[in-house]
């Protein structure tokens, strides 16, 4: 029997009234483990409805007592961090120990969503003019809502809806339709740590959901994380409506590696860096990009990567999971046999990889290719899968041209032992996230997550400073207070004295 998702509106979790129905699989084998019946176009405004109620007590609330809602929801999701990764990586197909790090690393951001009167500090300075103070304050929106993608159904989340909801808006969630089952136990938690009725939504639904999250006035501000097409629709849609929108989407990300690197630390780092995970991360190094000598080192990383095993998510000894869909899959093949046809090499093949028992599920083994160019299908396009593209280039300032040339800017690293080099590179390359011996550079919550140029659209980023910006506006007070003994005449001016 097939478990029903539920959605969160109003305070109740219901079935949800849509005609579609929508089946969720097991992609090691594709068979149903749950269903979720799409929301009506009514229960979506009326998830609208009940977030806009619930913002005008919300809003008032003190922000020592919305920060305690978050210490008590942090504290729930370690308790049960366990249970999520189980449920996360069932509908995944992560192996558990990923399924893991996707749960902390939203932890981690809810952690810092209980600091929130400290982010919420604004500003004041005393006597900006003769007995004139002038203060500032940072306050809610109104209604937030979130889109997030299947491939992080646990922490990306998690960068959304707490830190909105500390900075005392409410937030309607419409979680990817592939694995909803996450979000709704991230949803039951919630409630579970004391979150008024209406302060968080879940919606479960498709382009219609979206669409009328994207056009409601009383949606205030967007977040989107997805595929580019996806994301510049959303954006474009978004703001023609007069919303915020932040709107994260497609990455190419690049490794260069210097000859003065260590180069087992190298090897280690760009296997787990390109197929963990099944390389269904925006983060994931999808281009090695190897540095004069460097490229004697690409043998070993063929057999390095070829000692990789997918397998089931309970599988210890698997590095990495099956994709997510036929569809996934279908789009991955059809990239690896494109790379062949365009004259990529093709060191490592992983086409025709199964485990023995879930042959019908969505398994790509690793692959790897030599000798790429910047004209091929498998550059130009974000694989998201198991692929790891390499090219060789005689100096730095070669990859720095080629990593810059990227229409994309999400992240990039470097592997070496110079400080000099790896200085060169974090100033002058255009791209928002660098790793400098560090194959994926996703930043903890107290900074940003700062992707450029065609991997991001929108002005403030997730998490972080930037993310109370994004979800508060900033009110700023001048303030005179009159003495009976001090007489004033007009002022006939803009200054202030």
């Amino acid at each position: 029997m097939t478990t029903q998702v539920k959605h969160y509106i109003d305070g109740e979790f219901t079935t949800g009234k849509g005609e579609r129905v929508i089946t969720v699989t097991n992609p090691a084998n594709n068979l149903p483990i749950a269903e979720v019946r799409c929301a009506s176009d009514d229960e979506v405004h009326g998830a609208i409805a009940s977030a806009k109620a619930a913002f005008q007590s919300w809003k008032e609330v003190p922000v020592s007592e919305r920060a305690r809602v978050m210490l008590r929801y942090q504290a729930l999701l370690k308790e049960h961090h366990d249970e999520l990764a189980t449920i996360l990586a069932k509908e995944t197909g992560k192996t558990f120990e990923d399924a893991k790090g996707d749960v902390w690393r939203g932890i981690e951001v809810a952690e810092h969503a209980c600091n929130i009167a400290s982010l919420l500090m604004g500003e004041t300075v005393e006597n900006v003019a003769r007995k004139i103070d002038t203060y500032s304050y940072t306050q809610p929106l109104g209604v937030c809502a979130g889109i997030t993608p299947f491939n992080f159904p646990a922490m990306i989340p998690l960068w959304m809806f707490p830190l909105a909801i500390a900075c005392g808006n409410t937030f309607v969630l419409k979680p990817s339709e592939q694995d909803p089952m996450t979000p709704q136990r991230l949803a039951e938690l919630f409630e579970q740590a004391g979150a008024p009725k209406g302060v968080l939504q879940v919606v479960h639904g498709d382009k219609s959901a979206v669409d009328i999250l994207l056009t409601h006035p009383d949606i205030k501000a967007i977040s989107f994380v997805g595929s580019v097409g996806v994301g510049q629709y959303v954006y474009k849609t978004g703001t023609d409506n007069l919303k915020r929108v932040q709107a994260f989407a497609g990455a190419k990300n690049h490794c260069v590696i210097m000859p003065d690197a260590n180069k087992q630390q190298v090897i280690n780092n760009l296997v787990g860096a390109s197929v963990g995970a099944a390389g269904q991360r925006c983060m994931a190094i999808s281009v090695a990009v190897f540095v004069g000598a460097a490229k004697e080192w690409i043998p070993e990383l063929k057999e390095a990567l070829a000692k990789v095993r997918p397998g089931l998510w309970d599988d210890k000894e698997a590095g990495y999971g099956p994709l997510i869909s036929p569809a996934a899959k279908a789009r991955v093949l059809k990239l690896i046999a494109q790379g062949k046809a365009e004259g990529a090499e093709c060191l490592l093949d992983g086409s025709d990889f199964t485990v023995a028992g879930y042959e019908s599920g969505n398994w790509v083994g690793p692959t790897m290719f030599d000798k790429v160019t910047t004209d091929m299908s498998i550059y130009k396009e974000e694989i998201f899968g198991p692929v790891l593209c390499c090219m060789e280039v005689d100096e730095l300032e070669d990859a720095i041209e080629l990593v810059n040339k990227s229409p994309y800017g999400n992240g990039t690293s470097i592997f070496t032992a110079s400080g000099a080099a790896a200085r060169k590179y974090q100033h002058e390359i255009e791209v928002g996230q660098v790793g400098i011996n560090v194959p994926i550079p996703v930043p903890l919550p107290f900074f940003s997550f700062t992707g450029w140029k065609g991997s991001f659209y929108g002005d403030q980023h997730a998490y972080g400073k930037q993310a109370i910006r994004f979800f508060t506006e900033t009110k700023t007070i001048t303030c005179r207070w009159f003495e009976d003994d001090i007489p004033h005449g007009p002022n006939m001016t803009i200054a202030l004295r």
